[in-house]
């Protein structure tokens, strides 16, 4: 087992949930933690606590994104007119790993990031590897000639796991993507709850 995955695994187990909702997921069979320590009984959470998780989750389902990286997305969605938690959904949906990773063309979002970070990835016909790269409505993402028929895309794409949303427009047999629209919470298909109105309380006195 990779780093990668394994630290993909400690998540979910850190959660207790299935957060992208796969079957190979220990949690499936085991919902305690990983660790020595994993099976005590678990503690009612404070407020503090409620709201900390709620932010350790969403930050673990786009990719395990660092403090310094999650916190200047929400300070981005602070500063514009409107719902901020909402914003804040918008904002990391717009992340061109976490396009690729929606749009199927690999199976986790690790894997998306390393697939725009290697390069394999053209928006608007020009290459880019930035994985944090922030797409805009009607950006086309297409995979690049060389890359279409690797094996990791071909099983991703025939996978019956995820549903791509609405808000895509996904050409499977050219690799094609099109950012339609900028999505709301009620527009992901997360597999568990995501909250980040918690979130926005949690900043709020942090």
């Amino acid at each position: 087992m990779t780093k990668r995955t394994s630290a993909k695994y400690k998540i979910d187990r850190r959660m207790g949930e299935n957060i992208w909702g796969r079957a190979k997921s220990p949690v499936n069979k085991r919902e305690y933690g990983p660790g020595q320590h994993g099976q005590r009984r678990k503690n009612k959470l404070s407020d503090f606590g409620t709201q900390l998780r709620a932010k350790q989750k969403l930050k673990g389902y786009y990719g395990d994104l660092t403090e310094k990286q999650f916190r200047k997305i929400y300070g981005e969605a602070e500063r514009v007119r409107g719902d901020t938690g909402e914003m804040l959904i918008g904002l990391l949906e717009r992340r061109l790993d976490a396009v690729v990773y929606r749009a199927k063309l690999v199976p986790t979002i690790f894997a998306a990031r390393q697939f725009v970070n290697h390069g394999h990835v053209n928006v608007n016909g020009q290459r880019v590897n930035i994985a944090s790269y922030r797409v805009k409505e009607g950006d086309v993402i297409e995979v690049r000639e060389k890359s279409k028929q690797l094996a990791i895309v071909i099983e991703a794409l025939a996978s019956a796991e995820r549903d791509i949303p609405d808000y895509l427009e996904v050409d499977t047999n050219k690799k094609i993507i099109k950012f339609v629209r900028t999505p709301g919470l009620g527009d992901v298909p997360y597999p568990v709850k995501m909250e980040p109105n918690l979130i926005v309380e949690y900043y709020a006195k942090n």
